[in-house]
């Protein structure tokens, strides 16, 4: 389960799964902008998220199991967009955080969290709030 299910004040959440492959996922790039929009984030900060959604589902690509299915859940809460994005893994690794794409991540997004669930589904959650500059979440 995913640490955001179920939280209090999450209104609205949209969640999208498609073949983990590179090929898809221009798809959550685009829902990632709409959502975005919708709570009036800047056209950089759209940007900033469109660029880290995308690195974290490149990370999780390179050891997501061939012919699996890559989930995306985005929540809007508040001010702020809440993105996990999971797919099941041949090894069950988090990510390492002292990598290049890592510290991507956590310039573009603010917060960054992985998890791992007993089935080797790895998980990345980004926290981006409105008005917050690149790594202030």
């Amino acid at each position: 389960m995913s640490q955001f299910e179920g939280e209090p004040g999450t209104k609205d959440f949209v969640e999208v799964r498609l073949p983990a492959a590179g090929a898809y996922l221009s798809v959550l790039r685009t829902a990632t902008a709409g959502l975005a929009a919708r709570l009036d984030f800047t056209l950089d900060e759209i940007e900033d998220l469109r660029i880290a959604v995308d690195e974290a589902c490149a990370i999780l690509l390179q050891q997501a199991v061939p012919g699996s299915v890559l989930s995306c859940v985005f929540r809007l809460v508040g001010d702020s967009l809440r993105v996990t994005v999971s797919a099941p893994t041949t090894d069950g690794r988090a990510p390492e955080r002292d990598t290049f794409a890592w510290t991507v991540l956590s310039a573009l997004a603010g917060e960054v969290e992985s998890t791992v669930d007993d089935d080797k589904t790895v998980g990345i959650s980004l926290h981006k709030k409105r008005g917050a500059g690149p790594g202030q979440g």
